[in-house]
């Protein structure tokens, strides 16, 4: 994430997030009605909302105000987040309550299942795809077991025409109160080892099927990034949290 990008016009934002090449990189702001702005933009466009890099960047901001335990209120474009940090030098938990889930169409089972080269036995016998969203869009598609997860092969021109403009496909095995899953964006080759605007979405769906209040998400697996994510509900909406660790800081010089 960059500080201090009062300054930055968009079109520097997206060759800088082009060229540090990651899912995604923020830029943080001044505002007038939280405590930061939040601009989020993958190597290919700005979108409105994204779990880790809200929870990382709210730790980067802790870590430059010196402050160690603190709830922010972040502005991204899907609106306005409480951010909770716990800090412990370079090491924190932070967590974000997402924006309350809007529960789009359902979703062809068989298209999803042909899009990422399973057979159609793999798929969920009584939850169906559908369209989520706690402020990014997202395709909760439910399997029959965590295998299937695993051995799913992204066909990218089959997931992006599931849905109109960008969304994150969501696949998920849930057992009991732990979830195996992968994330293949819509707009960009390969998954994403970490989605926080996901596992909300993916909460919110059982929560509304199946009463499921809180779920223990391991994604990242298969990329040989394992990473954890926490959600539980709060008054109606997600909570989604993990660990964050400081690996780089740096300057950066702008031409």
């Amino acid at each position: 994430m960059v500080h201090d990008a009062d300054g930055v016009d968009d079109a520097t934002m997206l060759a800088f997030a082009k060229e540090t090449r990651l899912v995604e990189t923020t830029f943080v702001q001044t505002s007038d009605s939280a405590d930061y702005r939040n601009r989020i933009w993958t190597p290919a466009e700005e979108i409105p909302f994204a779990g880790h890099p809200s929870l990382g960047t709210a730790v980067a901001v802790a870590l430059e105000r010196g402050e160690d335990a603190v709830e922010y209120r972040q502005q991204t474009h899907a609106g306005i987040q409480p951010v909770t940090v716990r800090r412990d030098g370079d090491r924190a938990y932070a967590s974000i309550l997402q924006e309350p889930a809007r529960f789009g169409a359902e979703v062809d089972p068989a298209a999803v299942i042909a899009a990422v080269g399973l057979e159609p036995g793999d798929a969920h016998p009584a939850l169906p795809p559908q369209h989520v969203s706690t402020g990014l869009a997202t395709v909760i598609a439910p399997l029959r077991a965590a295998d299937a997860v695993s051995r799913a092969r992204k066909d990218q021109a089959a997931v992006a025409a599931l849905a109109e403009g960008t969304f994150n496909l969501y696949l998920c095995a849930v057992d009991g109160d732990t979830a195996r899953a992968r994330s293949f964006p819509s707009e960009l080759e390969g998954e994403d080892p970490a989605t926080g605007s996901a596992a909300g979405p993916l909460l919110a769906y059982f929560n509304a099927r199946t009463g499921l209040e809180r779920v223990e998400v391991a994604q990242g697996v298969e990329m040989g990034r394992p990473s954890r994510l926490l959600a539980e509900m709060e008054d109606g909406r997600v909570r989604v949290g993990g660990d964050v660790v400081v690996l780089v800081t740096g300057t950066l010089r702008l031409p």
